[in-house]
C-alpha cells in the first residue's frame, strides 16, 4: 500500500493560553495576598473579603476555559471582563480614599490584565483596545477622574502590552495558515510525483510504444498510434497539473503571506477574473504543444472566454487547411499591460492575397471569429503566412479596456 503523506498542523497561540492559565492562577493568588498583607487597613474588609471569594471561585471553576481558542467563548470573555471591572469599582467601597489617592492597588490588582490578554488572544489587537478602555476607563472612575501618575503608568502599560500581544497573535495565525498550505502543497506535489512516476514506468511507455508501432506499420495502425498518442499526452497532462488546473497565486497582505487559489467560472458567470491557462490548457494534444508562464494570467472572464475561442478558431483554420498531420504551437505570454497569445502551425502556409480572396467569397472564418473578436476586446490580431513555411497568428489583449 502507498504511503499516505500527513501534513501536521501547529498551533503557535497554544503556548499564549497556557501561560495565561497560569499568569491567572498567580495572580488570584497575589490579589489575596495582598488583601491579606494590609487587612487591618480596609475601612469595609468584608466587602473585599467577599469579592475576593468570588474572584478565586470564578478563577478556578473557570480555569479550562483559557485552555485553548474554542473554550475561550465571547460570553465566557465578557463575564470574565465583568469581575475584573465590578473589581475595581468595588475598590471605593472597601478600601479608603487616601489609599487610593496615593496609588494603592485595586481589589483584583494586576488579575485584571488577564481578562485583557484573553482579548487580545482570542481576537487579536482590536478586541484588545476595547477591553483595555473599559478598564482604563474603571480606573478613571474610582479615582473620581483623576488618576495618579502611577495608576495612568499601568493602565498604559496593560493598554500597549495587550494591544501588541493581539498583534502577535493575528500575525502567527496567517503565519501558521501559510505553514500549513505550504506543507499540504508539498504533500500534493510528493503524491502526484508517486503517481507519475508509477504511471511513467507503466501505462505511459505502453502508450508511447503503441503510437512508435502503429506509425510504423501505417494503414489502421497508424490511427490507433495517433489515438494512443494524443491519449498519452492528456495523461501526462492530468499526472503533472490536471486536466483544468485551479491556479493558485501568493500574495503580501496584511494578514502576512497568503496562498489564494481561484478556480474557472461557471458557463455564464461573467463577474471577477479568469486564469487564461487554464481555458488554454485544454488545447493540447498530440499535435499541438502549449507554452505557458509559470504564474497565473488572469483577465476579465468575458475577454478571457473571447480570447479562447480566438484561439479555438486560429486552431481549426490549422486543422481544415493545414491537414490533420500539421502540428501547431500555442504560446502564451503576460507583459503585464497586455496578454499575448501566439498561434503557430507547420502547414504550407497562406498564399498571398488568398485572404482578401475568401472575404469577398463571403467566408469571413479569420475576419469574424479571429480578428472581429479581438476588435471588440479593444486588441489586435495579425496574421502571417509565408508559403511553404507555415502560419502565425498573433493574438493580442491590452488590459484595462477589457472590463
Amino acid at each position: 500500500m502507498a504511503k499516505r503523506e500527513r501534513v501536521v498542523r501547529m498551533s503557535v497561540e497554544q503556548p499564549l493560553w497556557r501561560a495565561l492559565t497560569a499568569y491567572r492562577l498567580l495572580t488570584m493568588v497575589y490579589a489575596v495576598g495582598l488583601f491579606v498583607a494590609a487587612y487591618r487597613r480596609f475601612d469595609r474588609p468584608w466587602i473585599a473579603a467577599g469579592y475576593l471569594a468570588v474572584l478565586v471561585v470564578w478563577t478556578l471553576a473557570t480555569h479550562g476555559k483559557v485552555a485553548n481558542a474554542a473554550s475561550c467563548t465571547k460570553r465566557f470573555l465578557g463575564i470574565d471582563l465583568t469581575v475584573a471591572l465590578v473589581g475595581i469599582l468595588l475598590t471605593p467601597l472597601a478600601d479608603t480614599q487616601e489609599r487610593i489617592a496615593a496609588g494603592g492597588p485595586t481589589l483584583p490588582t494586576i488579575w485584571t490584565a488577564g481578562a485583557v490578554l484573553a482579548f487580545a488572544i482570542k481576537g487579536g489587537w482590536r478586541w484588545a483596545c476595547v477591553a483595555s478602555t473599559f478598564v482604563a476607563a474603571a480606573n478613571v472612575v474610582i479615582h473620581s477622574g483623576q488618576p495618579t501618575r502611577d495608576t495612568l503608568h499601568n493602565v498604559l502599560l496593560v493598554w500597549v502590552a495587550s494591544v501588541a500581544i493581539g498583534y502577535v497573535v493575528e500575525v502567527a495565525r496567517a503565519s501558521e495558515a501559510t505553514l500549513a498550505r505550504a506543507l499540504e502543497i508539498e504533500a500534493a506535489t510528493r503524491e502526484r510525483e508517486r503517481l507519475a512516476r508509477d504511471i511513467h514506468d507503466g501505462v505511459l511507455q505502453v502508450l508511447a510504444m503503441v503510437q512508435r508501432r502503429g506509425t510504423e506499420l501505417g494503414g489502421e495502425a497508424a490511427e490507433l498510434g495517433r489515438m494512443a498518442g494524443e491519449q498519452e499526452v492528456a495523461l501526462r497532462t492530468l499526472v503533472s497539473s490536471g486536466l483544468v488546473q485551479p491556479s493558485r497565486i501568493s500574495s503580501d497582505g496584511s494578514r502576512g503571506a497568503l496562498v489564494d487559489a481561484y478556480e474557472v467560472e461557471e458557463p455564464g458567470a461573467d463577474e471577477g477574473e479568469l486564469d487564461v491557462r487554464t481555458l488554454l490548457a485544454p488545447h493540447a494534444g498530440c499535435r499541438v504543444s502549449f507554452a505557458e508562464p509559470g504564474a497565473p494570467v488572469p483577465l476579465p472572464v468575458p475577454a478571457a472566454k473571447e480570447l479562447a475561442a480566438a484561439v479555438g478558431a486560429a486552431l481549426d483554420n490549422v486543422r481544415r487547411h493545414a491537414g490533420e498531420g500539421a502540428s501547431a504551437w500555442i504560446l502564451l505570454e503576460d507583459w503585464g499591460d497586455e496578454v499575448i497569445v501566439t498561434v503557430r502551425d507547420d502547414g504550407p502556409g497562406i498564399a498571398a492575397g488568398r485572404l482578401d480572396q475568401a472575404e469577398g467569397e463571403g467566408r469571413m472564418g479569420v475576419a469574424l471569429s479571429i480578428r472581429g473578436r479581438l476588435r471588440d476586446l479593444g486588441g489586435s490580431a495579425e496574421l502571417v503566412s509565408v508559403p511553404g513555411q507555415g502560419t502565425e497568428v498573433e493574438l493580442k489583449v491590452p488590459r484595462g479596456r477589457t472590463q
